[in-house]
């Protein structure tokens, strides 16, 4: 039978989701622990790549299992897998069901805090900035609606077969107090480390290095700028994952303090 599982992990200590050789990642550290409790190899595929140090406090992965356990897996797994890393449901699907492939739609956010903090340090992004223009980087975030080609904004574009993505939300929040940001962003599917580079793009708006015209001609023209590059990863979240015949609200008990503030956050 296949099973999706729904999990969460911060990934600071890791080089990602995707197994990798000489490197730690999440699905190593998950695929050995559940082979411990399976007490068989296991293969797992997750629903898609995240990079070093970047969280996700939703992410599925399915795998098939020929026999029925009769234990509490998800005790039993939670038990063994570092803090890290949590599992919080598991789910009987049908057998054509792919975790990365009938995937719809993801969000990610991306937190940055403009102050020092060293309890937010592996949590959100640290960016010593004062005066950002929020009213020129909100401009710029709504420009995302109106154009589906990001090859302009990806690391890697000649390595797409297409580099269209439907971006159907993007919207900048603020704290209070204006030294918190939250970027959130909605579309079927990203490039490679194309948020990062839109955030960082935002930050060089914030800052007055780059103009709101400037930012939009890269969509238009699909000219990739001189210079690329990506915000820190440790801000960015994997933190919603919809599927045709899937939809579950994110564990929001079990996430980062970052997201249980949400209601402190105001659209800018």
């Amino acid at each position: 039978m296949r099973y999706f599982f729904h999990i969460g992990f911060n990934g600071f200590n890791y080089r990602g989701w995707q197994r990798q050789a000489k490197a730690l990642s999440v699905q190593h550290i998950v695929e050995t622990t559940m082979g411990q409790v399976l007490k068989s190899p296991v293969s797992i595929m997750g629903c898609g790549r995240t990079d070093a140090q970047v969280h996700a406090s939703q992410f599925f992965f399915h795998i098939d299992i020929e026999k029925k356990w009769d234990y509490d897996l998800i005790f039993r797994l939670n038990k063994l897998l570092p803090d890290d890393i949590a599992v919080f449901d598991i789910l009987s699907v049908e057998e054509n069901h792919h975790a990365r492939f009938d995937a719809i739609q993801r969000t990610y956010d991306y937190f940055i805090h403009t102050y020092k903090d060293p309890f937010l340090s592996s949590l959100s992004s640290l960016y010593l900035e004062k005066n950002l223009d929020l009213g020129k980087m909100k401009e710029a975030t709504a420009l995302l609606l109106r154009y589906d080609d990001y090859g302009a904004l990806c690391k890697t574009p000649a390595t797409y077969r297409t580099t269209i993505c439907k971006v159907t939300s993007a919207t900048l929040f603020a704290d209070d107090a204006g030294d918190r940001l939250r970027f959130q962003i909605t579309a079927n599917r990203f490039l490679s480390r194309m948020i990062r580079i839109i955030m960082g793009k935002l930050l060089e708006i914030g800052r007055g290095e780059l103009s709101v015209d400037e930012f939009e001609s890269y969509l238009i023209t699909k000219r990739t700028p001189t210079l690329i590059e990506p915000a820190y990863p440790q801000g960015l979240y994997l933190s919603r994952v919809t599927y045709p015949y899937l939809d579950l609200s994110p564990r929001t008990e079990f996430s980062t303090i970052l997201q249980k503030q949400f209601d402190h956050w105001q659209v800018v």
